[in-house]
C-alpha cells in the first residue's frame, strides 16, 4: 500500500520519520490536560512515545496529576513493545468518563521510564494542550495521538488505515 507521506515544513515533524518499534523521549514541552473546567495534568516533565504512522502520545508523571479525579478501571489491553496497560475513569463534578488513561504498571525493560506514567485519550478530554497549542486528537478509538501544527501525516486512525 502506497502512502502520500506529507513533506514536514522548517519546524515539523513528519509520523513517517518516527520508528518501529516505537522510540520514548522526555519532553520539557508544557502539558496539559482539561476535563470539565479543571486542569487534571500538568507537567514539563512528559515523556512522548514516538512510533511510525502515529502522532506523539504524551505520558505524564503521576506526582503531576491530581489522582483524586481518577479511578481504576479493571479495563486491560496489551502492547506488543510496552506491555500490560491498566485504565483509569475521570470523574470531576457531574461529569465522569470511563476509561480514558492508562498507564502500564510494570512495563518492558525498553519503557521502564513510564512505569505509572499515565497517558490520556485528547478526544475523551475537554481539551489538552502542548505548549499552548489545543490539541488535535488521533482518528479512532484505539489510538490517543496528539496532534500539534508540527507534526504532519498522514496519521494512522482513519477509515481505511487499520492495516499500514
Amino acid at each position: 500500500m502506497k502512502i502520500d507521506r506529507i513533506i514536514p515544513e522548517p519546524g515539523q515533524e513528519s509520523v513517517w520519520d518516527y520508528p518501529r518499534p516505537p522510540r520514548l523521549e522526555d519532553s520539557s514541552q508544557h502539558i496539559q490536560v482539561v476535563f470539565n473546567g479543571v486542569v487534571i495534568a500538568e507537567t514539563h516533565r512528559a515523556k512522548r512515545v514516538l512510533e511510525t504512522s502515529h502522532p506523539p502520545v504524551y505520558y505524564i508523571p503521576p506526582e503531576d496529576i491530581q489522582q483524586d479525579y481518577l479511578t481504576r478501571t479493571s479495563r486491560s489491553t496489551y502492547c506488543e513493545w510496552k506491555g500490560q496497560a491498566a485504565y483509569y475513569t475521570i470523574a470531576v463534578g457531574d461529569q465522569k468518563a470511563e476509561n480514558v488513561a492508562w498507564f502500564y504498571p510494570n512495563p518492558t525493560p525498553d519503557f521502564e521510564s513510564i512505569k505509572n506514567y499515565v497517558a490520556f485519550y485528547p478526544s475523551r478530554m475537554e481539551a489538552c494542550y502542548v505548549d499552548g497549542e489545543r490539541v488535535q486528537a488521533q482518528s479512532g478509538d484505539f489510538y490517543g495521538g496528539w496532534i500539534t501544527n508540527n507534526i504532519v501525516g498522514p496519521f494512522k486512525g482513519t477509515s481505511g488505515t487499520w492495516g499500514w
